[in-house]
């Protein structure tokens, strides 16, 4: 079976502004995001993508999800040059952050049928769709609320069905759970089961390791941009040197800090 994702010699740097290189302390006029990555993820396995704050994670989901534009490098979406065409990359995608970025005026019915017609999913597959997320996620008492007035929990869940509602086979997660209550954490935890079980690739960062050890079959741990691990999670745990996956990761991480010294 061949990779749903296939990212190979991923690299994004970024211009550095006067402002910009006074606050990292450097004479720079570029820093380096993410540093030749080349990894893949299969259908129906859920890839973590780990490290701490400002490693890189969220620049190369961006660069998955197409969003931002690498530096050099490629990128295959289900056999799809999403670098070439991100166009018809981005029908295979669904991308779900913590930022919801929603628009406040309309009600969830209004955006996710927007959405849907966006992609131009048919009006009956649709509703059907949206019935069984809305569904799912609780949310029709809010349906027709102004998602200005929604809760955070509420907009996280309109979130998830505006990335679920072109059935898309590959779902890239960035930090889903940050700062979300407990059953609102619970229900994307079940839709990234639910998607592993229909066959779909996941892609998640997380700092949450109880959510990495009970969801994740395969891990990339990156650190500066760089890629120190990269193999399933059973290779992870046979390897580990520290006590737990949250020690074990410390251990990788900082024992890369201890070599660039």
């Amino acid at each position: 079976m061949n990779p749903m994702i296939r990212v190979e010699h991923l690299t994004k740097t970024f211009s550095l502004n006067s402002r910009q290189r006074k606050e990292l302390g450097t004479t720079d006029t570029t820093v380096t995001a993410v540093d030749n990555l080349s990894f893949s993820c299969e259908p129906g396995r859920v890839h973590a993508l780990l490290g701490p704050n400002g490693a890189g994670k969220t620049t190369t989901l961006r660069m998955l999800s197409t969003i931002f534009q690498p530096t050099s490098g490629t990128i295959l979406i289900d056999g799809i040059d999403a670098v070439k065409d991100s166009q018809e990359a981005r029908r295979h995608i669904g991308f779900l952050t913590g930022s919801a970025g929603l628009y406040a005026r309309l009600t969830p019915n209004e955006l996710i049928e927007y959405f849907g017609k966006l992609y131009d999913v048919p009006k009956e597959i649709l509703l059907e769709r949206k019935e069984k997320l809305f569904s799912l996620l609780d949310m029709h008492d809010f349906q027709n609320k102004r998602i200005g007035k929604l809760s955070t929990g509420m907009k996280q869940k309109v979130s998830i069905c505006r990335t679920m509602i072109h059935d898309p086979q590959v779902v890239i997660f960035d930090e889903p759970t940050s700062g979300l209550d407990v059953i609102t954490a619970e229900n994307i935890i079940h839709l990234i089961n639910d998607c592993k079980s229909q066959g779909k690739t996941v892609i998640f960062s997380s700092h949450i390791m109880s959510e990495v050890d009970l969801l994740c079959d395969d891990i990339s741990i990156i650190y500066q941009g760089k890629l120190l691990f990269n193999d399933t999670m059973d290779a992870f745990r046979n390897q580990m040197q520290a006590p737990n996956l949250t020690s074990e990761f410390i251990r990788i991480v900082q024992q890369s800090k201890n070599v660039a010294l």
